[in-house]
């Protein structure tokens, strides 16, 4: 086994878990997260802390500016150069995820083959993009496929159009060609977990605990500033991520603190389900339950749990 992979559902203790047992087993993390290689996106994104990473060497977090884009493919090769230097000094590669595709298209060796293409149309739509508005080809897409327009922010215009494009072009939506697409094989030899809940009313308090936590951390005031500086129109995963533009409203003055805490909550509870849904269909992944009779775990029994499954001891 060349390395190990910490995936699953937001405020499942992913940070501490990749932490905890590269600690313990000689290994470094690569963070595998499409919001923490951005600079200033800390609260909001919930990166570790000095203090949570245990004194363990993290790859791949504040590597670019909020301006710059990254994708699943730019990740893939920037973790093929971590995994080879970790690996170079004897460590174990340890990856720890929250973006499902990114892990997904570095272990099975790339995406899966491109979906239908046509220039013209793409033109075309550009074109009523420049006349009409984001917003109003959100809207559009929102009618034709509903659960692509729920994935895809507004301000994402690249995915809004290419998402229409491929309406267009194969009479059939995103949706249901991400569902027809033919699984790869793993490329890569990775023991891979997956951290859940089995009990959603504990799932639920853990999220809404630790919205409150980002909050009391400073979380209104660095989205204010983010939006100062015109980052969410600069780039597109920071306004597409949940934890910032949750908070518009508020920061606008049409809705109460706490009005914002409980929206971004449920946000995050969609997320959440979104996420268990996701890597329930993912079949390399080997789940590991967080709670148990409607409580949490400790930190010490979920990181046992992990290791008999991956074989580590």
């Amino acid at each position: 086994m060349t390395g190990i992979a910490v995936a699953g559902v937001t405020a499942s203790g992913k940070s501490d878990l990749a932490a905890y047992l590269a600690a313990r087993y000689g290994g470094e993390v690569i963070s595998c997260d499409s919001m923490l290689v951005y600079r200033g996106c800390d609260v909001g994104t919930a990166k570790p802390t000095e203090e949570e990473k245990r004194g363990v060497p993290h790859h791949l977090i504040d590597i670019f500016d909020p301006d710059q884009p990254f994708s699943a493919a730019d990740f893939s090769v920037l973790c093929e150069k971590a995994e080879a230097d970790i690996l170079s000094r004897g460590k174990l590669p340890v990856i720890c995820g929250g973006t499902g595709l990114y892990l997904d298209c570095f272990l099975r060796g790339g995406l899966p083959e491109g979906q239908p293409k046509d220039d013209a149309v793409r033109a075309r739509l550009e074109k009523e993009c420049d006349r009409f508005g984001a917003e109003e080809m959100h809207r559009r897409l929102k009618a034709l496929d509903p659960e692509a327009a729920e994935n895809i922010h507004a301000n994402n215009v690249r995915r809004v159009l290419r998402a229409l494009e491929i309406i267009e072009v194969s009479g059939k939506t995103k949706t249901e060609l991400d569902k027809q697409t033919p699984q790869h094989t793993c490329v890569k030899d990775y023991g891979v977990i997956a951290l859940g809940y089995e009990d959603r009313e504990v799932r639920s308090a853990a999220i809404e605990k630790r919205v409150r936590k980002m909050f009391a951390a400073g979380l209104a005031e660095e989205t204010a500033e983010l939006r100062k500086n015109g980052v969410f129109e600069k780039c597109a995963a920071a306004a597409q991520a949940i934890g910032y533009k949750e908070l518009f409203p508020y920061l606008d003055g049409r809705e109460s603190r706490e009005d914002a805490i409980m929206r971004l909550t449920y946000a995050t509870r969609r997320y959440a389900k979104r996420q268990m849904t996701w890597y329930s269909a993912v079949p390399y992944v080997k789940w590991v339950w967080v709670d148990a009779d409607g409580k949490r775990k400790s930190l010490e029994n979920i990181a046992e749990e992990a290791a008999r499954l991956l074989e580590l001891n």
